[in-house]
């Protein structure tokens, strides 16, 4: 059986503070990354633990963000459900953010100089006129390249968030069959956080936390007078 709560005015107080904190930091983090493409929210939960204390979890919001027309033929996005793979020193990841360059050797990078992966491994795309069909196959002069890796994970999946616009895979990662795919040149996907969203719900939280601490102030001075005060003899 569950033991007893243990919780009092000053403990649940401080708890609802430690809350708070931490669901500010992840809204301002948000705010932050409101203009950086393929950026993900993470919204904040609370839950009681047993011992009737609230601890603040996260999780990520997948809902897509808007796609801009770039017309650069190295911009791609995945519209619907599903990740590029990109190569890190920490293994692979997944992104959003196809907003993709060749570097000096003329491979396929994302921002961070990291290797877009397709089903070979890494791509190298040799001059001539490139085309992504939806299917992600990639053709240079007309003539077959390779087919990139898109990938999802299973519905209500907690994916990590790591590097700000990637995120680490899980156990549930599979392959998105060509056909189910529609990855569209030319395009990049924004960021999904609503700036004024984000604002108004940072303001809701600062409302809240100087509430909690005037709760947290006005039963410690209480506890004050009850030592200085009523404990005095007469």
């Amino acid at each position: 059986m569950p033991g007893p709560v243990q919780t009092n005015g000053m403990s649940s107080a401080a708890s609802a503070l430690q809350m708070l904190e931490r669901r500010q930091a992840v809204l301002a983090n948000n705010l932050a990354n409101a203009s950086t493409r393929g950026f993900k929210a993470e919204t904040a939960f609370s839950r009681l633990m047993g011992n009737a204390l609230a601890t603040t979890d996260t999780a990520i919001d997948l809902t897509p963000g808007t796609l801009t027309q770039t017309h650069n033929p190295f911009d791609l996005a995945v519209s619907g459900n599903g990740f590029f793979v990109v190569q890190t020193p920490n293994g692979e990841r997944f992104v959003r953010n196809g907003s993709f360059e060749l570097n000096a050797n003329r491979q396929l990078v994302d921002g961070k100089g990291n290797p877009v992966l397709a089903d070979g491994g890494p791509i190298t795309i040799p001059p001539g006129q490139v085309e992504i069909d939806e299917s992600g196959a990639i053709k240079v002069n007309g003539k077959p390249l390779a087919l990139l890796r898109v990938e999802r994970v299973a519905d209500g999946t907690d994916l990590q968030h790591e590097g700000g616009t990637m995120f680490v895979p899980d156990a549930t990662r599979v392959a998105i069959a060509p056909g189910d795919r529609k990855v569209m040149q030319g395009f990049v996907e924004e960021s999904n956080v609503n700036a004024l969203t984000a604002m108004t719900d940072m303001l809701s939280v600062l409302h809240r936390y100087q509430a909690a601490q005037k709760t947290l102030t006005t039963i410690d001075e209480a506890r004050g007078i009850a030592v200085t005060d009523l404990a005095t003899p007469v």
